[in-house]
């Protein structure tokens, strides 16, 4: 009776490695999925369980998930993912996640009014582009709260986005003072680029020199060679470059998306170098 349990769990554990084998291969082979379209539904299907459960903190789910191909993601659906109360957030129209999110934010500041949620609300706004509103939300932030080093940051980079350099320059300057690798360096970074706008370029070159000391950011490389350029300095420039484009292959996916502005312009500096 022992032996045949084993022998039982042996052939459950070999047809685990088979199944999840055939679907790395399955995966791997784009061409199956993009021609089959059962397969291509359920391997969305699949994601967007997985990527709930993650969100969750499922972990135990989230294996399954991986492991079970469909059936796992469609066992999870019926266990967990409807009584989460998030069946809503499956799959969205572009932006109706900060929609809500904004109206979330709203009502918080109606009844509470404290600074942080305006700040918060402030910075959806920022991510989506929309300035001005991002703008009204740090200020009111500010007059509840005026020693907030987030709030004076992300203020100061507002401003330099809707062209208000002068206005920009004391907020970040005092933030730079006061923690000099605020966010990482990116508040610096505004700073640097604050300067460069109002016509100040021998202090921002000092700006960043400082920052690649410690980051490798292709946007503080690609401007402190635009620099270089415009000080005849295209051996120093050409340094810099290099770097950014060999560094570019080796990047994560989702850092190269968001550095390919600066790839484009490390490439056409490049050329007329």
């Amino acid at each position: 009776m022992l032996k045949h349990d084993c022998q039982a769990k042996s052939s459950g554990i070999a047809s685990a490695a088979i199944m999840f084998a055939t679907i790395i291969y399955w995966i791997e082979d784009w061409r199956f999925i993009l021609t089959n379209p059962i397969w291509l539904v359920m391997t969305a299907f699949q994601i967007w369980m997985l990527i709930h459960a993650i969100r969750n903190r499922e972990w135990l789910w989230a294996v399954f998930i991986l492991i079970g191909s469909g059936l796992g993601a469609i066992w999870y659906y019926f266990s967990a993912y409807q009584n989460s109360g998030q069946g809503t957030r499956g799959f969205e129209l572009p932006g109706a996640q900060s929609r809500a999110r904004i109206k979330q934010l709203q009502a918080k500041i109606h009844h509470l009014d404290n600074a942080y949620h305006h700040y918060q609300l402030g910075d959806v706004y920022f991510q989506r582009g929309e300035f001005a509103e991002a703008e009204k939300c740090y200020c009111a932030a500010i007059e509840r709260e005026p020693n907030d080093i987030d709030t004076r940051a992300h203020l100061g980079q507002c401003l330099l986005r809707l062209n208000r350099p002068a206005e920009a320059r004391p907020l970040l300057e005092g933030v730079v003072v006061e923690k000099p690798d605020h966010d990482f360096g990116h508040t610096k970074m505004a700073l640097a680029e604050t300067l460069t706008a109002i016509g100040e370029t021998d202090n921002a070159l000092l700006y960043w020199q400082d920052i690649i000391k410690n980051h490798s950011y292709p946007r503080a490389k690609v401007q402190l060679a635009e620099l270089y350029v415009a000080r005849n300095q295209p051996d120093a420039a050409r340094t810099q470059i290099n770097e950014v484009l060999s560094d570019d292959p080796h990047a994560p996916a989702f850092q190269r998306k968001r550095d390919r502005v600066w790839i484009r312009r490390a490439k056409s500096l490049l050329g007329r170098l």
